[in-house]
């Protein structure tokens, strides 16, 4: 949760943090417009969080950008909901982006913002679990699930060497300790820069513990 005391960011201060294009800046104010008036009709987001859009999904999704070596491999977001951050990339430059989400309303709201930004997506309307192997270079997940359940959902459908960059909150460090009781990791903990609180973790080597070395 970001600080209540900041001001909500502005367009053009989010433009200032992430250098962006004006074709992209004009691409995310679309977005941004076509979200308000589908929270009209269905809970994309938290209504709260439309007061300082720009910095709670915007940039929150944004700043995954260069944390992605390969912009043109394959990338899995999970879990994708309103989009963020698969979308915000995909606008961004990501070229071969999968946002998997299960609800059919949330995936038409994606399939509108794709052609209303003439953005190259691949939506896929179904469970995580039951998602084929996409051999992702990059798997994102914003506020899905627990760290544990994440990496049962992300390792099938990474590629050999491919990494996780998962966002997470204030209870990062008790998720990695229950997490690390039956897994190998490798983990690296980056800042967030849209919320003081957060933290994103990337992930790789990731590996089951076997059986002996998992008993107390």
């Amino acid at each position: 949760m970001t600080d209540p005391e900041l001001a909500p960011l502005t367009i053009s201060e989010f433009q200032a943090l992430t250098h962006v294009s004006d074709e992209t800046l004009r691409n995310l104010e679309k977005y941004k417009d076509i979200l308000i008036q589908w929270q009209k009709k269905i809970n994309l987001v938290s209504p709260k969080s439309l007061k300082d859009l720009w910095r709670r999904h915007m940039l929150d999704s944004a700043q995954l950008f260069s944390h992605i070596a390969n912009k043109e491999n394959p990338v899995a977001d999970l879990g994708s909901g309103a989009g963020f951050p698969g979308m915000v990339l995909a606008i961004m430059g990501l070229n071969n982006i999968h946002l998997v989400e299960s609800d059919n309303r949330k995936c038409t709201f994606l399939r509108e913002i794709s052609v209303e930004t003439n953005t190259n997506v691949t939506i896929h309307n179904i469970r995580i679990e039951k998602m084929g192997a996409v051999k992702a270079d990059v798997v994102l997940a914003r506020g899905l699930a627990s760290l544990d359940t994440l990496l049962d959902y992300a390792t099938p459908l990474l590629a050999e060497d491919g990494y996780c960059l998962f966002q997470k909150g204030q209870k990062v460090e008790q998720e990695l300790t229950l997490c690390q009781k039956n897994r190998m990791m490798q983990v690296q903990r980056i800042g967030s820069v849209s919320d003081p609180t957060g933290v994103i973790l990337k992930i790789e080597n990731v590996s089951r513990k076997n059986a002996c070395e998992s008993r107390p």
